[in-house]
This record gives C-alpha cells, sequence and structure tokens, in this order.
C-alpha cells in the first residue's frame, strides 16, 4: 500500500511539472480543452515518504512567495525540517535564551560565534579563524623553532664538546647557591619542565604519539596531561615570583656585560671572558625569558585558567590569550632549552654546583673570574669548604692563558 501511495505521489508531481514546462499556445491556435485536474494526492502521515525530492536545492523565495514575511512557526509548517533560518540567525550571532546570568556567562546564549569577512580571506567564524591560526602558524612554525634550537646545540654538542677546566683543581669549594636558592631554582624548574612536557603533548602529541599508541589511549593521556598543566601551573607562578626576588640582584646588568656580548663570551673565541656572578648569557635568560616572556606565560596562562578576577572570560578574549600564550611559552622553551644545556652537558661542573651548591675555586676562577676576585678581596661573603687532607690552603688557580680553547 505505501509503495503505491508513493508512486500515486511521485506521478502527480510530474505531471504537473510537465504541465508548466508546456509552451504557450501560438497565436489564433486553439488549444484543447484541458483536462480535470487529477485530485491532489493526501499528504501522508508522520513518518511517511513524503512526495517532494529533499534533496533539491530551491530559491527560498520561490517556494514560497511570503517566505520573507514568515516567522519560524509558520516556516516549520510550510516547509517542515527545514532549518537554515535557525541556523542562519545563529551564525549572525542572534542570543537566545540561556538561564545563566549575564554576569558570569554573556555569551550563553550563543551557540557559535558570529560568521566575519576577515580581509583577503572568505567569510569565516572567529573560532575557524582561531583554529586556521593555531594549526597554520602557531604548531608549524613552533614546532620549527624547537627542533631548530636542538638540532643546533646537539651539533654544538658533537661538535665542540663540553666546557671543560683547564686548570687543576684546588680541592677548595666556594659556596654558589645556598640552600634557599637551590630549592627556589629546583622548584621552579621542576614546574617548568612539567609544563613544558604536557604542553608538548597537548600541542603536538597527535602528530608523534597517537598514531602509534592509537587515538583512545592517547586521549586519556592528553586529558590527565591538561589536568596536570591546569594545576601546576598556578604552582610555577608562585616559584617564579620566589625567583625573581631572589636572583634579580645579581642579574642586574653591568658595564662589563657589554665586552661579554661582544665576543658571545669567548664561546667562539679563545678564552671566556671575565664576568660577575652571572654573565650576561644568563642575564639575557632571566630579562628576556623568565621576566619578559614569562609575565605573557603567566598573565596568559592565569587568564585561561580563569583565575584574574575583574574579567569577563569571552569566547574571544579566550582565543586571544591562548595565542599569546602558546607564541610565548614556544620562545621560552627555545631560550631555557639552551639554558638547561649549559647547566647540563655544556659545561663541566655546572650542574654540580646547583646540586651541592658548591664550586671549586678553579671553576669559578675560569668561569667568572670577578665574581671570585670579589670573593678573594672580601668584598662578597662566601663560604668556603677546604678538604681535611690539605695541611696548607693551594695557590691561588692559574687563569688560562689568552687564546686557549675552552
Amino acid at each position: 500500500m505505501k509503495q503505491a501511495l508513493t508512486a500515486l505521489v511521485l506521478l502527480a508531481a510530474l505531471g504537473t511539472a510537465f504541465a508548466q514546462a508546456q509552451p504557450p499556445a501560438a497565436p489564433g491556435t486553439t488549444s484543447a480543452p484541458a483536462a480535470p485536474a487529477a485530485p491532489a494526492a493526501p499528504e501522508p502521515a508522520a513518518g511517511g515518504i513524503r512526495g517532494q525530492n529533499i534533496f533539491e536545492v530551491k530559491p527560498e523565495a520561490s517556494v514560497d512567495p511570503n517566505y520573507a514575511n514568515q516567522t519560524n512557526g509558520e516556516r516549520i509548517k510550510v516547509q517542515p525540517g527545514n532549518n537554515a533560518p535557525m541556523w542562519r540567525q545563529v551564525g549572525q550571532g542572534v542570543t537566545g535564551y540561556s538561564s545563566l546570568p549575564k554576569s558570569e556567562a554573556p555569551e550563553a546564549g550563543n551557540l557559535i560565534q558570529p560568521f566575519v569577512q576577515y580581509p583577503g580571506s572568505r567569510l569565516t567564524n572567529a573560532g575557524e579563524a582561531w583554529r586556521q591560526v593555531r594549526n597554520d602558524w602557531i604548531i608549524p612554525y613552533g614546532a620549527a623553532v624547537l627542533f631548530v634550537v636542538l638540532l643546533a646545540l646537539a651539533i654544538f654538542y658533537f661538535t665542540r664538546g663540553p666546557i671543560r677546566l683547564h686548570g687543576q683543581e684546588t680541592g677548595r669549594k666556594i659556596e654558589r647557591f645556598t640552600p634557599f636558592e637551590r630549592a627556589t631554582h629546583w622548584s621552579n624548574a621542576i614546574a617548568f619542565v612539567t609544563l613544558a612536557i604536557s604542553g608538548i603533548v597537548m600541542a603536538f602529541g597527535k602528530f608523534f604519539l597517537m598514531p602509534w599508541m592509537g587515538a583512545a589511549l592517547f586521549g586519556w593521556i592528553a586529558y590527565a596531561l591538561k589536568n596536570v598543566h591546569n594545576f601546576v601551573g598556578p604552582l610555577f607562578v608562585v616559584t617564579m615570583v620566589f625567583m625573581v626576588f631572589t636572583f634579580i640582584r645579581d642579574n642586574l646588568p653591568r658595564a662589563s656585560d657589554l665586552q661579554w656580548l661582544a665576543r658571545f663570551g669567548g664561546l667562539f673565541g679563545g678564552k671566556e671572558v671575565p664576568s660577575h656572578r652571572f654573565n650576561a648569557g644568563e642575564k639575557v635568560v632571566f630579562w628576556g625569558g623568565v621576566l619578559f616572556l614569562g609575565f605573557f606565560v603567566i598573565g596568559s596562562g592565569l587568564f585561561l585558567d580563569k583565575l584574574l578576577p575583574g574579567f569577563v572570560y569571552t569566547r574571544g578574549e579566550m582565543q586571544v590569550a591562548h595565542m599569546v600564550h602558546g607564541i610565548a611559552t614556544l620562545l621560552m622553551m627555545a631560550m631555557i632549552m639552551g639554558h638547561i644545556y649549559i647547566g647540563t652537558l655544556g659545561m663541566t661542573g655546572a650542574y654540580k654546583a646547583m646540586r651541592t651548591g658548591y664550586v671549586d675555586e678553579t671553576w669559578a676562577r675560569e668561569h667568572h673570574e670577578l665574581w671570585y676576585d670579589d670573593i678573594a678581596a672580601g668584598k662578597i661573603p662566601a663560604q668556603r669548604t677546604v678538604p681535611t687532607d690539605s695541611a696548607a690552603p693551594a695557590a691561588r688557580p692559574a687563569r688560562p692563558a689568552e687564546g686557549t680553547p675552552s
């Protein structure tokens, strides 16, 4: 019965279309009287098959001449299943009803952001524009920056090797970092590495992890690391504040830093350029990486965590904060990678200095000569230790000759 009804409806529709397509009769000719119209096919019940091609695209005005004056309710009756007007209003930013308070969720009534026309691009949604910036710019170029820095450090290590001492160690130790300074540094370093690893997995993990571990396992790992990232972030802020106030005094610029920068610290020459407790390279990392980039990383991160009071967190503002956070974080990681290299593989004794707090006098003399001279002259109080098997203090360590490779 249902198949017969469907055939009847289709035949009626084809007959109507054929009659409308006939050309008008020529002047002076008579046309045969029109056959009586076939009775209209009854409308099938709900859930039945309608006699119209629902896949046919027609101008909305041709369906009903009063289309522009119809309300959504009337259109639903005339065109059941046509929800294009609703989605058109959604794309235009029409706000619907929401029970959430406006002060806390000003965009709760908007399903998506309005469509806008950016210069030189097609009509697009603001969220789609943010997605394109993230996927086409931040992710590929950020990965390239990290890869280039890592490759440069690897080439330097395998061609030059670590920076070693030229003189013999004396056995006398000088305290370079106090227990409080080391605790501040390590707490900040652990928080930074945790955030860096979780951020790298969230940003790039689908390219190098998901292909071999599968989407399900990667989804759980990314979800767990996202929560770790959100909770460790505020701890990183606290440790960063301690870092700044602990080490800012010894990172103030000095006139000798210009000479260090002009010669790149003697990295590509011979002898290391004399410096105070921290050389100009370490100061650049402190002011550029920790303070400047850290300000944008922390500010945007707290905004994304919605921990900054007095702000209304709209989608557009969150997207801008996400882009700022991504760019600043990638640049900060690139700078800290160099710092980590020098503090571990790149310089003999540097990691031990931060682990134990002490360095040999020879190490202090070669790498931070001006700092060592101030300690020897009594200008800077520093705790010293002398090995028990030394009956007399050792001689002042000799300064490496000019032109000696590092």
